[in-house]
């Protein structure tokens, strides 16, 4: 399933049942992973928090652990705090829930719009757009193994990877200390800054632990490694729209203890800082 049929199961996913003022139930898509992806739940854990806090004021940052793997086939339950509510922000936390235990919590921020001193720092020159390089098909089209599992899964969102992607087989990527990745929701979107700060947060859980392989030409799976996310935060800094293209420009500065770090800055098209993101993840060789 691709584009705007993709899409419209990925808000569909956003949509959460509201049991009463702070609980909130989501579902997994009916085809995925054998447990549930993070940004789906960092994704809905923020739908959760946002909708118990007045519509003038935006997310600005938001701090999330992984705790348990989630189980696709069971609805999650998520719980919000309100933890406090000042003139300017508001803060909550969004714990989420499957069979009376946490899977995932967060913490996140909302501030009502400010004036102020304003600057940013250049996006990378000299990269092709994204209609210069190849869609994430063309990418592993070689590598038939891979495709039938990507194929598989629901893709909402359009990747484009300037270099090569951690899907290869092992032995086909070249060291590169940066990563940097295209995307977008490969469909239209409702004007809802909200959905749109979710629709980012899924998303920027795709391929930001990828970048750690990177700067060892490492790849996942058979004759690689295999990982998961530990924690994630991600802080918003301009308007953005994720149904518009994107690039995320990601690196990794340590990598130790099977843990590895990285960190993307998020650009519009037009140059704009738009977010900025970091993640610690597990990194285990296969079979370890």
């Amino acid at each position: 399933m691709v584009g705007q049929a993709a899409v419209d199961q990925l808000l569909e996913v956003l949509d959460l049942e509201q049991r009463d003022e702070m609980t909130f139930r989501g579902m997994s898509p009916p085809v995925g992973p054998q447990r549930v992806f993070g940004g789906q739940v960092a994704g809905q854990a923020l739908v959760a928090a946002g909708r118990t806090v007045v519509a003038d004021r935006f997310v600005h940052s938001l701090h999330g652990y992984f705790v348990r793997p989630g189980d696709p086939s069971e609805p999650i339950e998520y719980r919000v705090e309100n933890v406090r509510d000042g003139r300017s922000f508001s803060v909550r936390r969004s714990a989420a829930y499957q069979h009376g235990k946490p899977i995932f919590f967060m913490s996140a921020s909302f501030q009502r719009a400010e004036d102020g001193l304003d600057h940013h720092a250049p996006a990378p020159l000299n990269l092709p757009g994204p209609d210069e390089v190849p869609t994430m098909t063309e990418r592993l089209t070689p590598y038939p193994e891979r495709l039938g599992v990507w194929s598989l899964t629901p893709r909402p969102i359009d990747v484009r990877y300037v270099g090569e992607p951690g899907w290869v087989r092992p032995g086909d990527r070249p060291a590169e200390p940066h990563q940097r990745v295209w995307m977008r929701i490969d469909g239209k979107l409702p004007d809802d800054p909200l959905l749109h700060a979710c629709a980012l947060t899924y998303a920027s859980d795709l391929t930001l632990l990828d970048s750690v392989l990177s700067v060892h030409g490492e790849v996942w799976g058979p004759g690689g490694v295999i990982g998961a996310s530990l924690d994630h935060a991600l802080w918003f800094h301009r308007p953005l729209r994720a149904d518009q293209w994107f690039l995320y420009d990601c690196w990794s500065p340590s990598a130790s203890g099977s843990r590895g770090l990285a960190t993307g800055r998020i650009f519009a098209e037009d140059g704009r800082h738009i977010a900025t993101a970091v993640q610690e993840g597990l990194l285990r060789r296969v079979g370890e």
